[in-house]
């Protein structure tokens, strides 16, 4: 159930309405059938210009963790995400992802809500795959090889179980304990999946060459992806996040077309397309597929590489408000 504050007693300033939000709490409020539509519409306002967000400041804490900024401004809602990434966490048994979204009314600056950032980070990430997916996939999907055994691979498991009817997952881990691991759960949570595990260093072929789509979800410095891809198979990079982070080899990025979620942000951090010296020209943008409505097949298979954007925040704060019955005054 989602929780509140008590309201404002009559006279009080209006921020005291604040809803804050935990995991549970954050997830209810964004189901993934709304995020969908919800992040398409903020592609298409960004590219008129009609959503303002700089691109995210990104500050390393040390040679791997990192803190992150990012502001959106509509003219009916405005976010302000802070999230911290300690990929060494996962050893001490803490949240990779840590942060908040703190969510207001533009006109007054009135606080609504303060959502879980990584649960709203996980899942409308997951919603821009969904989204991705929809547009560029010319056929159902039915067999998804992931890779990565995070919080960003169990809501992409649960998002293309639940809405894009995918039945069979391969679940590759960096080691074979962590992917049975996120299987049994993944087993547990929907039982009706058939599910196999690998290590990501030693992908079985049949895995490989049997997917529908490969989604890597790893903050990996070497690429996992395998090279050899089947041209019938969509690929897509969601983890890596720096210049020197790359999920998909090279050789594999450049004989592909490349269509990214947000441009601008790929080419300062979209580490497989900057060391792969990918021409920036050809490299799509989500927005344009979108602005094209049915595009004819393209002629190359496709990379799909995202790196997040806080226009997809924004998206997912006004599911959020809607779904708290939270409309911003006008």
């Amino acid at each position: 159930m989602i929780s509140s504050a008590r309201p404002p007693r009559e006279g009080a300033p209006a921020g005291l309405g604040l809803r804050c939000l935990g995991v549970e709490e954050t997830a209810q409020a964004l189901p993934y059938h709304a995020l969908v539509p919800a992040i398409a519409q903020a592609a298409r306002e960004l590219r008129r210009g009609s959503i303002m967000a700089p691109e995210r400041v990104v500050v390393s804490l040390d040679e791997v963790s990192s803190l992150l900024c990012m502001p959106a401004v509509a003219i009916d809602l405005s976010i302000a995400k802070l999230i911290t990434v300690h990929p060494r966490n996962s050893r001490l048994n803490l949240r990779t992802i840590q942060g908040e979204v703190v969510v207001f009314e533009t006109d007054t600056g009135r606080r609504l809500a303060l959502l879980d950032g990584p649960t709203l980070t996980a899942r409308r990430t997951a919603a821009v795959t969904l989204l991705g997916l929809r547009v560029l996939c010319d056929r159902p999907l039915h067999s998804v090889l992931l890779i990565g055994t995070g919080e960003q691979a169990a809501a992409h498991a649960e998002a293309l179980a639940d809405v894009a009817g995918v039945t069979r997952f391969c679940i590759a881990g960096s080691d074979r304990h962590r992917a049975d691991g996120f299987a049994d759960r993944l087993s547990a949570a929907r039982p009706g999946l058939k599910i196999t595990t690998a290590e990501s260093g030693h992908l079985p072929a049949i895995e490989v060459e049997g997917a529908d789509a490969i989604i890597a979800l790893t903050t990996s410095k070497r690429p996992v992806v395998p090279v050899n891809v089947a041209d019938t198979t969509l690929v897509v990079g969601v983890g890596a996040y720096r210049p020197d982070m790359a999920e998909i080899p090279p050789e594999l990025v450049r004989r592909r077309r490349i269509v990214v979620d947000h441009l601008a942000g790929a080419q300062a951090e979209a580490g497989d397309l900057i060391q792969a010296q990918v021409a920036w020209e050809d490299v799509r943008d989500l927005a344009d597929i979108l602005q094209a409505g049915a595009p004819a097949p393209p002629s190359r298979p496709t990379v799909f590489k995202t790196v997040g954007h806080a226009s997809w925040d924004l998206a997912a704060a006004r599911v959020a408000v809607e779904a708290l019955g939270l409309t911003p005054a006008s």
